[in-house]
C-alpha cells in the first residue's frame, strides 16, 4: 500500500509540479479545476510553476481575454477558473458559501437586504464599463453609500457567489470588477447530480489521490453530497485504503517509484498542494517533525514533497529573498535543490534569486 512519502510525491505528479508540467496557465487551471488566488503575485506563480515554460506573459493574457477569471467560488476566497467552468460549480458551491458572506453583510456591516438591493443595482450598473475597487467605492460614495473597504470587499464577493460580478480585465496589474453575463456569455449549465459527478472525477484526476474529506473541504460541500458524486465517477476511478482512510485516485495509476524532476518547490501556504486538502494534508510531513499550529510563515519549501522549511518571499527592484526557518527534516543536501527552486522562481520574477537559512 501507497505511505504518505509515496502519496505526497503522487500528488505532486497529479498537479503537475513535476515534469513535463502543462502547456499554458489556462492548462493548468482548467487541470486542477481551481487555483485558490488570494494573493495574485504568488498565485501568478502557483500556475507559472506548473506549465513547461514559465511565462508571466501567459496567465496575464488568459486573465485579459477572459479564458480565465480571478473570482470568489468553493470557498470564501478567491480562485482562478476557467470561463467555462464558473456557473456550474458557483451553482452548485456557493449557496453554503454564501452563509458567510450574508452573515457579514448583516451582522458585522449592519447592511439589511433593502440596503444590499440598493448597492447591487448601483454595482451593476456602474460595471457597464470594468472597474476597480477604488473606482466602485467612488461611485457608490458619489450615490450616497458610503462603504468601509471591508463591507465593499464581502459586498462584491457576494455578487460574485450569486454569479453577478466576476473579474474583468486587470489594469495595469489592478484587479477590475465586470459583470459576469459580460465575460461569460454562454454559460456551462449542469444539473445538480452532473455537477457532483464533474467536481469529484476532476478534484481526483487534478487533485489525487485525495480522501472524501479533502474534497469536502475544497469545495465546502456536504460529505452526503461529495459520497453521490464519487459514487456517480467510482467506475472509472480506483481506491485504496491508508491510515483508517479510503483515497481516491486515477485507475492504473502508481505511486512515483522515487523522487522526480524538479525536486524543490518554493510556493505559499495557499498553494493548491497544501490548501487542497484538510483531512490528508500532511502527507507533506511523512516525519511527523513539522510545528503544528498558527502557521508563523507564508510559505514553504517542499523537497521530494515534503516539507523541509517554512519560507518568507521578499521583493525588491532586482531581488527576490527566500528566508528558510527548516524544520527537523532539513538536511544540507536540500540546498541544492531548494537553491534551483529560488532560481526558477526568480528567473519568472526577472530578479536575482538570494536563499537565506535563519533560526
Amino acid at each position: 500500500m501507497p505511505t504518505d512519502t509515496d502519496i505526497a510525491r503522487w500528488r505532486l505528479r497529479s498537479q503537475g509540479l513535476v515534469a513535463p508540467g502543462a502547456g499554458d496557465a489556462t492548462g493548468v487551471v482548467s487541470s486542477l479545476l481551481a487555483v485558490q488566488a488570494e494573493n495574485p503575485a504568488q498565485s501568478a506563480w502557483a500556475v507559472a510553476t506548473r506549465t513547461s515554460t514559465p511565462d508571466p506573459s501567459d496567465l496575464a493574457a488568459a486573465l485579459a481575454d477572459g479564458r480565465v477569471l480571478r473570482t470568489h467560488v468553493l470557498r470564501p476566497t478567491w480562485h482562478y477558473v476557467c470561463a467555462e467552468d464558473l456557473s456550474w460549480l458557483l451553482e452548485l458551491t456557493a449557496p453554503r458559501v454564501r452563509r458567510i458572506t450574508r452573515q457579514q453583510l448583516s451582522g458585522t456591516h449592519g447592511l439589511d437586504q433593502r440596503t444590499v438591493d440598493q448597492l447591487t443595482d448601483v454595482v451593476l450598473t456602474a460595471l457597464a464599463d470594468e472597474l476597480t475597487r477604488t473606482q466602485l467605492a467612488d461611485l457608490l460614495s458619489a450615490a450616497g453609500h458610503e462603504l468601509s473597504s471591508h463591507a465593499l470587499m464581502i459586498l462584491l464577493s457576494d455578487l460574485e457567489l450569486q454569479g453577478l460580478v466576476c473579474s474583468g480585465a486587470p489594469v495595469e496589474g489592478v484587479h477590475t470588477y465586470a459583470r459576469l453575463t459580460d465575460r461569460v456569455q454562454t454559460p456551462r449549465r449542469l444539473a445538480r447530480d452532473e455537477a457532483l459527478a464533474e467536481i469529484a472525477l476532476r478534484y481526483v484526476r487534478g487533485h489525487g489521490p485525495v480522501t472524501e474529506r479533502d474534497l469536502a473541504y475544497w469545495a465546502t460541500l456536504t460529505l452526503t453530497d461529495v459520497r453521490a458524486g464519487l459514487s456517480a465517477v467510482a467506475h472509472r476511478l480506483a481506491t485504496f485504503e491508508h491510515d483508517g482512510r479510503t483515497f481516491w485516485h486515477v485507475p492504473g495509476e502508481e505511486p512515483p517509484a522515487g523522487p522526480q524532476r524538479p525536486a524543490a518547490h518554493l510556493l505559499q501556504l495557499l498553494d493548491e498542494t497544501y490548501r487542497g486538502y484538510q483531512d490528508s494534508r500532511m502527507v507533506l510531513d511523512a516525519a511527523g517533525v513539522v510545528p503544528q499550529g498558527r502557521e508563523a510563515m507564508i510559505g514553504m519549501a517542499l523537497v521530494d514533497g515534503q516539507l523541509v522549511a517554512a519560507m518568507k518571499r521578499t521583493l525588491t527592484d532586482t531581488r527576490v529573498t527566500f528566508e528558510l526557518r527548516p524544520h527537523a527534516s532539513w538536511t544540507p543536501d536540500h540546498l541544492a535543490d531548494v537553491e534551483d527552486a529560488a532560481a526558477r522562481c526568480a528567473a519568472f520574477l526577472e530578479r536575482q534569486p538570494e536563499v537565506r537559512l535563519v533560526g
